[in-house]
């Protein structure tokens, strides 16, 4: 069974994806049942999963039993055990809070389960063309999902997601076809040695990988590519953009960094520059461009949502650097990010529904009406700004080290600036939430005249309280990609 853990990780949900749809016969209410058994297995499957790694290093599966590298093949190793359990654990979060919040329909259930084999399709494929089939499955689970809005603007974001997501694949599936045109081969460790063998000045393996790249930071949402997310965000029902904040951009992040490692390789990478400090500057202007955006936004979740594009931006100049201790930094803030913003939204999704606040001027005096939730949100906004002891702090920290000693001093100081940009504006709302004079007078009915949940709640506290708790787990993520790394990074 241990060599069947990959395959059974993504089969699992997609199974139980089905069920929800077929119970609707009978009953409306069911999918929340059946999503919340099926993440329970999933989560011991994933602990099963970073149990056999932790000595062994890697598990692989031949899917059919054909032969590498002509089969596909399933791989986890150190950097997989942490991108599947944070999905584990971000997915229940997700449908703790949803229980009450909703949206209640079988139908998002399965979509939200679908959403799932997507993305652990996507952490878990070695192969290249099937990373693009489960970046489908992945997208158009997440366009379903923000459509599931009440109004027509969630139809509209949903549209605009759909179209922008679809130029990404594209341009990645297209990349792939180069990849094979050049090599013969889709399979990733057999990529990384043929690459070689063609030569990395090849014309065809430089469009490979700036094609491969370039849709898969459409994904990612690096600016310019970044489009698509602030509408998504916003519009979405508040659970969805807890989720698909949390997930879809951080397995997209952790698929770039796939595609480096793997694929092309640090060998790559240093043999041209040119593509090392395109994907550099690519990821600075993400950082300062996205700051600079969030700061000039009046709506709450649409700053979170530009907050987003540039703390990827700080997680892929982490992944590009692609030193042991950068590279470490970089997947601990990739999942520090993923609960703090996934706790970010889920907070303003309970704000709204107390108080009716969406603004950053609507938030004034909004601490006095909802403690518990203000406080929470404070928390993890002081936590993505990088205050010790907080999780933020660390994954930063660790990049900027590894830039250090890399000597790219340009991206040291944009590193720097980042976090003093970010505290330009969750400082102020932070300080519009406890110390300005409220200027909305009555609390509306909360959508839907369900109001919020003691689950609702204790999902906001528990992302507040693993923001600094992460801090605590950092050496034994370390410890678990300590063999990974040497062979990610190896030259």
């Amino acid at each position: 069974m241990i060599d069947h853990l990959p395959v059974l990780l993504v089969v699992l949900p997609i199974l139980g994806g089905t069920v929800p749809l077929l119970v609707s016969l009978f009953s409306d209410r069911a999918g929340w049942a059946v999503a919340t058994a099926t993440m329970v297995g999933y989560a011991v499957l994933a602990g099963l999963l970073a149990w056999t790694v932790w000595p062994d290093n890697v598990v692989s599966y031949a899917v059919g039993g054909f032969a590498l590298p002509y089969g596909i093949e399933l791989v986890a190793d150190g950097l997989t055990v942490a991108v599947v359990s944070l999905i584990a654990a971000v997915t229940l979060g997700v449908l703790a809070y949803a229980r009450h919040a909703g949206p209640h329909s079988n139908a998002f259930y399965s979509q939200s389960l679908l959403l799932v084999a997507g993305l652990t399709g996507m952490t878990v494929t070695g192969d290249i063309f099937n990373l693009y089939v489960f970046l489908e499955i992945t997208g158009l689970a997440a366009y379903g999902l923000v459509a599931t809005g009440r109004d027509g603007t969630a139809a509209v974001a949903a549209l605009k997601y759909l179209i922008i997501g679809t130029v990404g694949a594209s341009l990645y599936l297209l990349g792939a076809g180069y990849a094979l045109a050049a090599t013969g081969t889709l399979n990733m460790a057999d990529l990384s040695t043929k690459l070689a063998g063609v030569g990395y000045d090849s014309t065809l393996v430089l469009t490979a990988f700036a094609l491969m790249v370039g849709g898969l930071s459409v994904k990612v949402a690096l600016f310019p590519l970044h489009t698509w997310q602030p509408d998504a965000y916003a519009d979405a029902p508040d659970s969805v953009s807890a989720f698909i904040s949390a997930l879809v951009s951080t397995v997209s992040a952790y698929a770039l960094a796939r595609l480096l490692f793997s694929v092309f390789t640090v060998d790559f990478l240093s043999a041209v520059p040119i593509a090392r400090w395109g994907l550099l500057g690519l990821a600075s202007v993400s950082i300062v461009a996205g700051s600079a955006l969030a700061v000039s936004q009046s709506n709450v979740q649409r700053m979170l949502a530009y907050s987003s594009v540039s703390q990827f931006g700080l997680v892929i100049a982490g992944f590009t650097i692609a030193t042991p201790i950068a590279v470490v930094g970089a997947t601990v803030h990739l999942v520090g990010h993923a609960v703090m913003k996934g706790g970010l939204f889920a907070a303003t999704g309970i704000i709204e529904r107390e108080t009716g606040a969406t603004t950053i001027n609507g938030y004034a005096g909004m601490a006095a009406r909802t403690p518990l939730a203000a406080i929470c949100f404070a928390a993890l906004a002081l936590a993505m700004v990088g205050i010790p002891p907080a999780v933020g702090f660390v994954g930063k920290w660790y990049i900027v080290l590894g830039a250090v000693r890399a000597g790219i001093w340009p991206v040291v100081a944009v590193l720097l600036a980042s976090t003093l940009l970010t505290l330009a504006y969750f400082a102020r709302l932070v300080e519009r939430l406890y110390f300005a004079e409220p200027t909305i007078t009555e609390v509306p009915v909360a959508d839907g005249g369900e109001g919020v949940s003691t689950g609702m709640i204790a999902v906001v506290v528990i992302a507040a309280v693993l923001a600094v708790a992460l801090t605590a787990a950092v050496p034994g993520l370390e410890q678990l990609l300590e063999q990974t790394l040497p062979q990610l990074l190896s030259q």
